[in-house]
Parts: C-alpha cells; structure tokens; sequence
C-alpha cells in the first residue's frame, strides 16, 4: 500500500502515515494529497484535521468538502515540539503556521524580538535551519539529527503552550473504500439554505437518537457570503439503525444541497 503525506520526510504527517504503511511519499499541500487519493495516484493519505491547542485545520475540512474520497481511520498522536538550530542565536523561527501557533507563548516569552516565518510544514522549517545558521526551526526532538552528520542543536524541548498537545489525523482512500464499519462517522453537510431553526433541526437528528457529536464545524460554502456547510463528527457507526436514521433526517434536510458521508472508522493511537 502506497501513502501520500506532508513532506518532507520527518514530519508529524510522515510519523502518523508510518502507522499506516512504510511506503509513505510526500506533498507540499493538504489538497494535493487528498487530489493524489481522489484520482487514484494512491491508495491512502494522511492529513492532520484537528489539533487539540490549536483547533480543526480548515485546509483539511475544505479539502474533504470538495472531493469524493473516503475516510477509514483516525490516527491520534501526542505532539512534542523542540527548537532547532545551529546555535542559540538566530533571527527567525520557521515552522509549520499550526506549530508556530501550538508554540506561541513560550516564542513571545523567550524571543519577542525574533521574526516567525510559516512554511509548508515543520520539517520544512527544519531544512531551513540546516541550511541557514540565522534561522531555527520547530520539530520532533529527532529531527534534530541530519542524514549527513549535520546535526542540529535541541535549543530546548516541550516547548508548546500545554503539555497535553495531540494532533488527530484521518486516513483518507477512494470513495469505494468507504466503510460502515467503526465507532465513529464523519460527513459533511451542505443545506443550501437559511433560516431561523436550521442547526438545530440538525443537532435534533442526532440528540433525538442519544448519538453524541464529538465536533460540529461550519466552513463557508464559497457559493456566497453567509451560506455555509457543515463538517459532523458523530459517536455512531454507519452499520448502526440510529445512525441511519439520523442520517435519513439530515438528508432530508439538506434536501436542497447534499451530504456527503465520509464514512465510518475507528482510532489508532501512535506514540513516539
């Protein structure tokens, strides 16, 4: 099985696709990966959805929202971050916009004067470190050592804001590969309307069968300013009757728009 996943190589992204298979390949991009699955370059992608300092990533809910692909697992990993560098004297921090920020108050606390550069990914930010003896970066504290004797210097570890930090991956396949199997179904959902009641009706359809929504998130649509859709987690599989019966409810609902079911699925938890 080939995966695709934020590269390059050493990112928390190839660190959580590695529970998936060893043959792990790398996009600059959420989009490109879920594009590389939706057309059949690979058979899974591993993007990140949710961190728990920082919140849902939106690339990743409109990149699920506008392809047909599927998601089949949940992989959940506790996320360390250290400060790389060549030496304890740079001007800029460069990292992942998501690290930057999970990093926020010990960066303001210890270097308010240095500049915060967001790049493609932590490992990214890494290489630029490497390269640059001006630039530090933020990553895995095994980032630290190079595949040519460049290592880097661990200027300090556990630097995000809570040491409870974990970062929720999904494994995204073809649509085909869809399951109604696991403890847990994503969808999205697009009513294509407006009107006093509207979430509610969808949050009845749920609490009115005891199925608890683990997160409920609303995307703009891009048809128009106010319209929006939105992304369901739901503590139910799909091969349960009250889970379709929701399901059935909300359709109706969205009658005028769509739902898209990204199917059911159950967690791994990764730690390193």
């Amino acid at each position: 099985m080939q995966v695709v996943t934020l590269g390059p190589a050493g990112t928390y992204s190839h660190r959580a696709a590695r529970a998936v298979a060893d043959d792990v390949e790398f996009r600059e991009s959420v989009s490109a990966i879920v594009d590389a699955v939706a057309d059949g370059s690979f058979d899974r992608g591993v993007v990140p959805i949710e961190n728990s300092i920082e919140g849902s990533v939106t690339e990743s809910l409109d990149a699920l929202a506008n392809s047909k692909v599927s998601v089949t697992k949940e992989i959940v990993t506790p996320i360390r971050h250290a400060l790389l560098a060549q030496g304890p004297d740079f001007d800029v921090v460069a990292s992942h916009s998501q690290a930057l920020a999970q990093c926020r108050t010990y960066l303001e606390e210890n270097y308010p004067s240095v500049r915060l550069e967001a790049v493609a990914s932590t490992a990214r930010g890494v290489e630029r470190a490497r390269e640059d003896s001006s630039i530090a970066g933020i990553g895995h504290p095994d980032n630290a050592t190079g595949a040519d004797g460049d290592d880097l210097e661990i200027i300090a570890e556990d630097i995000q804001d809570r040491s409870s930090n974990a970062t929720r991956f999904l494994v995204v396949a073809p649509e085909s590969a869809r399951s109604d199997a696991g403890g847990k179904t994503s969808l999205v959902v697009y009513p294509n309307a407006n009107y006093p009641g509207l979430l509610l009706e969808l949050l009845e359809a749920f609490a009115e069968r005891d199925i608890n929504l683990s997160r409920i998130e609303s995307r703009p649509s891009g048809n128009r300013l106010g319209d929006y859709l939105f992304h369901i987690d739901a503590d139910a599989g799909l091969y349960e009757e009250r889970m379709q019966g929701a399901l059935d409810e909300v359709e109706g609902i969205a009658r005028n728009g769509w739902v898209r079911v990204l199917g059911s699925y159950d967690t791994q938890h990764v730690l390193y």
